[in-house]
């Protein structure tokens, strides 16, 4: 599936949003997604089924001062 991650588009196997996050090697709790600028929360993202050119952003906290 053709995707843009960030900004950068990326072909990836993953159908769900929780499939790719797993498959980007993103965990923790402070991750916030979005998809094509709909904000998905944490509990939607076994369902949330992708789909090619989907837009998907992933945001981490920041270390640092």
């Amino acid at each position: 599936m053709r995707l843009i991650i960030n900004g950068e588009a990326q072909t990836v196997d993953a159908t769900t949003l929780s499939q790719l996050l797993a498959a980007l090697e993103y965990e923790g709790e402070w991750l916030a997604t979005a998809v094509n600028g709909e904000l998905i929360h944490r509990e939607e993202r076994d369902d949330h089924a992708l789909a090619d050119d989907d837009r998907i952003e992933i945001l981490t906290p920041m270390q640092g001062g």
